[in-house]
């Protein structure tokens, strides 16, 4: 099945609006000269789909107490998320080109209190489920009607911690609480497959209490499909989207090289712009 939908996520044609969001990506790697720019193309459609169609949330008021929750646990992706929070108006685009320039408030990690819209400082991996598994679990006490999100890598739940939120959540019977899974399956160092095999996922994630689906992760149709169909599931659930690392630009599409680039030639800037316009 997960070649299958590998298979699927390759072959998936970006819109207009998908290659304008990495368009804006561009404009922080540029502008910093710097980043993680695989980790952030296999995000794009995640984020455009929660923030195009199923997040409620107030640019004006980013701390509005009845705005759904969105953590990005795998902050290394962050870039993806400076694109779309720009696009929504919670900042300036032009902030973009500052990414990770010294008093940018746009970091190589995203920083809650420092970028509107950010709700959790995530970069050191495995801690955002258990915030967002926090934040959920208060919103029930508390009754109120938001949703929380937590976006984590494939790597990333090598993470015990990962796994004792996704416990917790369980007994408590969390339907406030969504976990998606950014299975590009390959990490920092390797392939997911050789540094820690997670297969087969959807029976482990089963067997903490999730309802679990799969979906090809850059299919913004199937994605918005799912996420129509979260309020009728009253347990926590876990959504493995098969994505490809660097999508959207064939060179550096599943190569390790691309995980992140510290500087940019001449040459790679004109390949990167060449892949948006053909």
């Amino acid at each position: 099945m997960s070649r299958d939908f590998y298979k699927q996520s390759k072959k998936t044609k970006l819109d207009n609006r998908s290659k304008y969001l990495r368009k804006l990506v561009l404009e922080c790697l540029f502008g910093g000269d710097r980043g993680h720019m695989g980790s952030a193309m296999s995000l794009i459609e995640i984020l455009r789909v929660l923030y195009d169609k199923v997040l409620k949330f107030d640019p004006q008021n980013p701390l509005n107490s009845k705005r759904d929750r969105l953590i990005l646990s795998k902050g290394h992706g962050c870039l993806a998320l400076y694109a779309i929070l720009s696009d929504k108006g919670f900042f300036k685009k032009k902030k973009l080109r500052t990414s990770s320039r010294f008093n940018s408030i746009l970091g190589g990690h995203p920083e809650f209190d420092k970028v509107p819209g950010v709700e959790a400082s995530t970069g050191a991996l495995g801690h955002g489920s258990p915030i967002g598994l926090g934040i959920a679990l208060g919103g029930k006490l508390e009754k109120k009607n938001f949703h929380t999100y937590v976006i984590v890598g494939d790597g990333e739940i090598n993470e015990g911690s990962f796994w004792e939120a996704s416990m917790i959540a369980s007994k408590h019977k969390l339907s406030n609480y969504h976990i998606i899974i950014d299975y590009n399956k390959i990490q920092s160092y390797g392939k997911t497959q050789e540094v820690l095999p997670l297969e087969p996922l959807q029976k482990k994630l089963e067997a903490f209490g999730y309802k679990v689906n799969q979906v090809n992760g850059h299919d913004v149709e199937k994605l918005a499909n799912y996420f129509k169909k979260l309020n009728k599931i009253k347990k926590p659930t876990a959504l493995i989207c098969h994505t490809i690392k660097g999508k959207g630009f064939a060179f550096a599409e599943q190569n390790p090289f691309w995980h992140h680039k510290n500087s940019f030639t001449t040459e790679e800037k004109i390949k990167l712009i060449e892949s948006l316009s053909n």
